[in-house]
């Protein structure tokens, strides 16, 4: 049984507020107050565009993607637009007239997305243009990979489906088997040259053969814990990164740990629970805390916690992104935050828009670019 977000944070919520009523304490839990900060520089918009429609049930699951000149970006409604990355200009525009739930990816020239009927679609990035369709066996909740021989997506029953690039035929499928509980969304997967790692909601990373699907690693990134099945939901939404020869990956109600990319071998471990991919910036990684949005950093060698800011506990941050000598968060309500990859200390903060960002924030170059819960898309750079 799959468990959105949302209702997860619900019923998170019901439990705290009864313990907080039971302690005579507050009957509701409010997102942390800003408190002002010393601005060590200014966010600068370089331009701002209505790009796609509102549909924030599915905007953590519709991310944007980039080539070195286009930003991709699509809608529930089956919009997808592409952008100038430089000035905004949308250069195409297609409607697909489908119930998008999973995308976007871009590589090799194409867009790939994925539907709640279970379709996977595949577009020429060029001008928008249907390559090819394929179908899965249940709705897809994050992005499909693509290179220039397979495309890769997960449905929601937890398979995770193998088609030619330039076909759409299936080569291949894997059942990971389903657990009893999970949050409501997959993990993208990675393509790494001949093979694909993945990551399922039972915890566990997989790296498969790319020409055949068979298993060439598996490791198990997180452990259930606890009495209740809520307490031992575990799941693996993020997708994992890769830097040098190591990949990285956290889970939900899990750990954080690092891998060797050929074998899977574990190199380290350290508890954190996050929906988010972490990120990486001069030998470090940073995770968002699922429980109540704090920001940490962990040093990529070892795990050992770096620092932790809480300050901005319960405004339902997106995952981080490095940008500069910062981390970039932002948040429910609408804003962007900078944070010192070395501190933790605010360095940076900007109103991108009152509707909130839910969709994981895209770094290219200098210029960092934000999508709006209404649809709009700005890039901004550091003055």
């Amino acid at each position: 049984m799959k468990i959105s977000r949302s209702l997860f944070a619900t019923t998170l919520s019901s439990v705290l507020l009864t313990g907080c009523s039971f302690l005579g304490g507050s009957d509701e839990i409010e997102p942390a107050k800003l408190e002002n900060i010393d601005q060590q520089f200014e966010l600068s918009s370089v331009w701002s565009v209505k790009a796609v429609s509102n549909n924030k049930e599915y905007w953590p699951n519709l991310r944007m993607a980039v080539s070195d000149s286009l930003l991709f970006a699509a809608d529930h409604g089956g919009s997808v637009v592409a952008l100038d990355v430089q000035t905004g200009k949308q250069q195409w525009s297609v409607d697909l007239d489908l119930s998008v739930s999973g995308g976007v990816g871009y590589g090799a020239q194409k867009l790939v997305l994925g539907t709640i009927e279970g379709q996977i679609y595949a577009l020429n990035a060029k001008d928008g243009s249907v390559l090819w369709s394929s179908s899965v066996s249940s709705e897809v909740l994050s992005s499909p990979a693509v290179n220039q021989k397979i495309v890769v997506a997960q449905s929601i029953d937890n398979r995770l489906y193998a088609f030619d690039a330039q076909t759409g035929k299936e080569l291949w499928q894997h059942d990971a088997g389903a657990p009893i509980l999970s949050v409501r969304g997959n993990s993208s997967s990675m393509i790494l040259n001949n093979i694909v790692i993945a990551a399922f909601d039972n915890g566990k990373l997989i790296a498969f053969n790319t020409e055949n699907g068979s298993l060439v690693w598996e490791t198990r990134l997180a452990l259930p814990k606890g009495r209740t099945e809520l307490e031992r939901m575990i799941d693996v939404d993020g997708e994992p990164i890769l830097v040098g020869d190591i990949i990285y990956s956290v889970s939900y109600q899990g750990r954080l740990g690092a891998l060797t990319r050929g074998t899977g071998r574990n190199l380290w471990f350290q508890d954190s629970s996050s929906h988010y991919s972490p990120a990486f910036s001069d030998g470090k990684l940073f995770v968002t805390e699922a429980k109540n949005d704090a920001v940490r950093a962990f040093k990529a060698g070892n795990g050992q916690e770096i620092w932790e800011n809480n300050q901005l506990q319960y405004r339902e941050l997106t995952g981080p992104v490095s940008f500069g000598d910062s981390i970039a968060v932002a948040d429910a309500e609408g804003y962007l935050h900078l944070l010192n990859t070395e501190t933790g200390v605010f360095m940076g903060r900007t109103k991108v828009g009152g509707s909130g960002v839910s969709t994981p924030i895209i770094v290219i170059g200098e210029t960092l670019l934000v999508q709006a819960n209404n649809g709009s898309i700005s890039a901004y750079k550091i003055q």
